[in-house]
């Protein structure tokens, strides 16, 4: 059972509609915090406990550059948001210097295998996963009114970093998206006719600013949910969007019965679409739009999976010219 000090904090976070995702690492990482301090109370811990504990995080237990970046996130957001003691802006802690992974990435003959034998039922959020390089809870939480078929676009609202951008769409899905819309139209009627369903789920401040859009069939999820259910910490009965596990699982038991030979997941997809962009000639700065990137050094990855042998570096071995290709 939560404590009322935890249980408090994850109310503040629902109250400012942080994603229940955020909230669950967030806490996790705040109770990791104080048993390190020995379970003294948050209060009275500041900058150095959080630097002890930051430190720790990098010598001891080794994590990941965002692990630790995540757990810092989660303190700050405790002293400045809810302790109301802002931490200061020059913490001193040894920084995680674990190299970053180069992505795994299909070809695009492994996409197309992969693509095709996943189940119909969850065929086309995959396919935007790799069709417009979109991350997987972007997927999940598409809206109605985010397919722009007039100009072949999607419209994501409020993604990492609470920002907005519009990216790709490949014609070929138009009919399955358009049929994917009558769908959820079906689950929104039924919905509609009962009385105590409170339509969906708004983000941040758009409950206040449009009354009405709740229950307007444009802010539905475009891959509803086949249940309703009651919003975590409300008593407001909605359809929400589907499980992005279920998208997770059966992307990795597609790729295990392919034989891919790859540790596949969702973002492999994005992976691969922003690789292979660039292999047709694609600019880096559109890359980066398409991926919603802030910092164009985070795009570039996608140009050392290219230059680590995959297309731009050509061989020593292709410049000789007798090659004994008998194994002695």
């Amino acid at each position: 059972m939560q404590s009322p000090f935890l249980s408090a904090l994850t109310e503040n976070m629902r109250l400012k509609f942080y994603a229940e995702k955020t909230i669950k690492a967030y806490v996790y990482w705040v109770k990791c915090y104080i048993y390190f301090n020995n379970k003294q109370h948050p209060s009275i811990c500041h900058n150095a406990e959080v630097e002890s504990f930051l430190s720790y995080l990098a010598n001891t237990k080794k994590v990941a550059p965002k692990t630790q970046g995540l757990a810092l996130n989660a303190l700050v957001y405790l002293y400045r948001d809810f302790l109301d003691k802002p931490l200061t802006l020059t913490l001193k802690f040894n920084k995680t210097s674990t190299q970053p992974k180069l992505p795994i990435v299909l070809t695009p003959d492994e996409v197309s295998r992969l693509l095709n034998a996943i189940p119909q039922t969850l065929s086309l959020p995959c396919h935007l996963l790799y069709g417009s390089g979109l991350r997987l809870m972007e997927a999940v939480r598409l809206r109605i009114q985010g397919i722009d078929f007039d100009y072949l676009s999607i419209n994501i609202w409020h993604a990492k970093g609470g920002k907005h951008r519009r990216v790709t769409l490949a014609p070929e899905l138009k009919e399955f998206l358009q049929k994917q819309i009558m769908k959820a139209n079906f689950y929104y009627q039924e919905d509609m006719q009962r009385g105590d369903y409170n339509g969906v789920f708004l983000p941040h401040a758009l409950a206040g600013k449009y009354p009405n859009a709740a229950k307007e069939f444009k802010w539905h999820y475009l891959f509803p949910s086949t249940q309703l259910s009651i919003e975590p910490g409300t008593s407001n009965l909605r359809r929400h969007h589907i499980h992005e596990t279920n998208i997770q699982k059966i992307i990795k038991s597609t790729a295990l019965k392919l034989n891919l030979n790859k540790q596949v997941t969702a973002h492999t997809l994005r992976h691969s679409f922003a690789t292979h962009l660039l292999q047709r000639g694609a600019d880096i700065r559109t890359v980066q739009e398409q991926l919603g990137h802030s910092d164009l050094r985070t795009t570039q990855i996608y140009t050392h999976v290219l230059q680590a042998g995959a297309n731009c570096v050509r061989s020593p071995l292709s410049d000789l010219i007798n090659i004994n290709t008998t194994h002695k």
